[in-house]
């Protein structure tokens, strides 16, 4: 994609607001990527020669994670290493609304870009800064990656199987939902600045963010030194909830409510299993859950997916398939919605990959463009539109690495 192709008007709630991000990997740039999906003019800088080594990072044959975490951005090369770099730096946060960085705590202060000095020249600024531990405590200078949130915020324990040491989910939820809560903590300090013209620093971390979600756990504690355990597939006492094998696949039904269980007991033809007094209640079946997850299972085993899921509508039961990628494109709810775009590029004509969420009603956001792969792509643009830099100032820094 060539640097021109940027210049496609940004729609959504936040086209007004520019944000310098400093970070790489997934829980700043994860920020960063759902405000630039809301319409940000995000500036992403690099380090150059070397870029963000999420641009090496997913699975499959080819590394196409950055073609969803940098979409949307522009993206430029700067030595924060190196002093001039750390003034290039400083002359764009100046005119921005907010600046991301997850490095470990103190960097940007060794850097001589701390809030303090950063916001001598732009009040109203806000720093977002997401980090393992938060920028305070015994722990904030520890070295902190998501696995380690993870299990610190109490997530771990929980995973997997209970006869097994504790698992991991299969995808990053620490750093995203450190990103996450970090965008919410940003949007709110743009309406305090609104009112107030202030700034402030957001400090979020990966363990806290994890902790945020984690229900009833530390008051279960406290009240009852009830301690939750892994329980697989299941959650305790929740009956009937689980995926149940049917005679070409697994299939997960949700039925314990009352009154949806008793909607699932007469789709599968046995409707006194509703006024049992084995299953009659919430907690009758969350104390007998594997009794009764035999016996839908008896009944799942004797019919398709295609049959259960549609006797599951018909009887207004929530149910639904165990979805991959492939269930996923072919599904006509996806399509409907949008929630997966086409978004080719040069080398990959049919790429595709998640649209922006959540839905808005008046200022929806949109993909512009997917990460662009080739590193500093947007120096000439932004340097020369924010800074007034000419081409021969930046072939100066070009040769001196600073970019």
């Amino acid at each position: 994609m060539e640097d021109s192709e940027t210049d496609v008007v940004r729609k959504g709630p936040l086209t007004d607001i520019r944000l310098i991000e400093l970070g790489q990997l997934i829980a700043g740039p994860f920020c960063g990527q759902l405000m630039a999906d809301m319409g940000a003019d995000v500036i992403k800088v690099e380090p150059p020669g070397q870029g963000d080594p999420m641009r090496e990072w997913g699975r499959g044959d080819y590394p196409l994670w950055w073609s969803v975490c940098a979409r949307n951005k522009r993206c430029v090369t700067a030595n924060l290493r190196l002093p001039e770099g750390q003034e290039l730096v400083r002359k764009l946060i100046r005119q921005a609304d907010m600046v991301l960085e997850n490095f470990r705590p103190g960097t940007l202060e060794r850097w001589g870009l701390s809030y303090e000095e950063l916001s001598k020249d732009n009040p109203g600024l806000i720093m977002i800064r997401v980090s393992g531990y938060g920028q305070t405590g015994p722990n904030s200078k520890r070295a902190g990656y998501a696995a380690i949130g993870e299990a610190m915020g109490g997530m771990r324990y929980l995973c997997g199987e209970p006869d097994r040491q504790p698992s991991r989910t299969g995808l990053s939820m620490g750093d995203s939902l450190a990103a996450t809560f970090a965008c919410n903590g940003a949007l709110a300090a743009l309406h305090h600045r609104d009112k107030t013209g202030e700034g402030q620093v957001i400090d979020a971390s990966i363990f806290e963010s994890v902790l945020n979600v984690m229900e009833a756990t530390i008051p279960e504690y406290t009240v009852s030194k009830y301690i939750r355990e892994r329980s697989g597939a299941t959650l305790p006492n929740v009956a009937p909830s689980n995926i149940y094998d049917c005679k070409d696949g697994s299939f997960l039904i949700a039925a314990n409510q009352d009154t949806v269980f008793q909607r699932l007991c007469a789709a599968m033809g046995q409707p006194e299993l509703a006024d049992d007094e084995r299953f009659k209640t919430h907690t009758a079946r969350g104390q007998r859950m594997q009794e009764l997850d035999g016996l839908i299972s008896e009944w799942t085993m004797t019919k398709t997916i295609a049959e259960v899921d549609q006797l599951m509508q018909d009887a207004g039961v929530p149910a639904g398939g165990i979805y991959r990628a492939p269930e996923m494109l072919e599904d006509p709810h996806f399509e409907a919605r949008d929630a997966i775009i086409d978004m080719p590029t040069d080398e990959w004509p049919n790429l595709k990959m998640q649209n922006v969420f959540p839905k808005m009603s008046k200022t929806q956001g949109e993909v512009r463009w997917p990460g662009v792969r080739t590193l500093g792509v947007h120096n000439q643009s932004v340097y020369s539109e924010l800074l007034d830099l000419s081409d021969e100032e930046l072939a100066d820094l070009q040769k001196k690495s600073i970019i």
